[in-house]
């Protein structure tokens, strides 16, 4: 697969809103990881950690990015047990979610509170196909301790249209939609720019940085949604579950935090394979699990499927 279908927001997947997939990264899984809900911690100075141990490094963190590649087992299991070991040494917790966007809010609120049902939730609030399997036990953990759930992320029709027409984009929404996208986007080239950037092997350079507009406008809207939550919230700590494009290496949404308020104490949790090195001086820390299958063998039927996607955004109805 190359290498630009990897990125949780290339072209096909600003479409679609998924992340990387395991099998996009050339690996074979370690003797210990038999299965694919099978993972193993390691620090950044290399020390192997139970999730318990981990917990506790990052209890004095204010918020924790924790990375994902959507619809692993493992990772959604990681992500559930350390959320469930953060809680057992501080309460004052609070779940960030890319799964959710601002404009559904008030839908989460009403859920957490008991006010609608979960269908009603995943109808009305836009929750991804793999809510019920991955981001289920997430909630509810959430929702029995009467943790507060921020719906972190920009709406994706509108993050579909910022990649069709540029950032210049944002000037036509209503100023009731506007308020669901950061009021910022940090557009310049900086290390998360030049690393997706190089990751793109098709469209021109136009296109591109068009793309990485819609990109960057999730890691910003995700950004500034913590921030502002932490403004009003002084004591609470995050844990925040996104792709991991968006939270590895200190790039994406950390360094959209780090701007915006560049006193918050930001930890990185990411998935690797196997063989994947992280890039130098990352303070990451690895949670190495087995890679998912691969999802196209024949270039031509991951083509065809890539044609499908972009047909669909071309047919995308955006204001003018």
């Amino acid at each position: 697969m190359n290498k630009w279908l990897a990125l949780s927001f290339s072209f096909a997947t600003l479409l679609t809103g998924c992340a990387s997939n395991t099998s996009d990264i050339t690996s074979s899984p370690s003797a210990n990881l038999t299965t694919l809900y099978d993972y193993s911690i390691t620090s950044p100075n290399g020390k192997t950690l139970t999730v318990d141990r981990l917990a506790k490094e990052l209890k004095n963190a204010d918020i924790i990015l924790v990375g994902e590649w959507h619809s692993h087992p493992a990772a959604h299991l990681l992500q559930s047990q350390l959320f469930a070991a953060l809680y057992q040494q501080n309460s004052q917790l609070t779940l960030s979610m890319e799964q959710f966007t601002r404009d559904k809010q008030a839908i989460v609120d009403q859920y957490l509170a008991g006010k609608i049902g979960e269908r009603t939730l995943v109808s009305e609030g836009n929750a991804w196909p793999n809510y019920d399997s991955d981001y289920r036990p997430l909630v509810e953990f959430a929702k029995q301790n009467n943790l507060d759930v921020i719906a972190a992320n920009a709406p994706k029709n509108i993050v579909r249209c910022i990649s069709k027409n540029g950032p210049e984009y944002l000037n036509k929404l209503p100023s009731s939609e506007r308020s669901w996208i950061a009021q910022s986007l940090t557009l310049d080239k900086d290390a998360y720019q030049t690393k997706f950037l190089n990751s793109m092997h098709h469209g021109n350079e136009e296109q591109n940085l068009r793309m990485f507009a819609a990109q960057t406008a999730w890691d910003d809207t995700m950004a500034e949604s913590m921030v502002a939550y932490l403004n009003t919230h002084p004591n609470k700590q995050i844990i925040h579950v996104a792709g991991r494009f968006h939270t590895m290496e200190g790039l994406g949404t950390a360094s959209r935090i780090k701007a915006r308020n560049p006193n918050l104490k930001v930890a990185l949790v990411t998935p690797i394979t196997t063989s994947e090195v992280l890039s130098d001086g990352a303070l990451d820390y690895k949670v190495t699990m087995a890679p998912l299958p691969v999802r196209y063998v024949q270039k031509e039927k991951q083509n065809k499927a890539m044609m499908g996607m972009m047909k669909r955004n071309k047919d995308l109805k955006c204001y003018e």
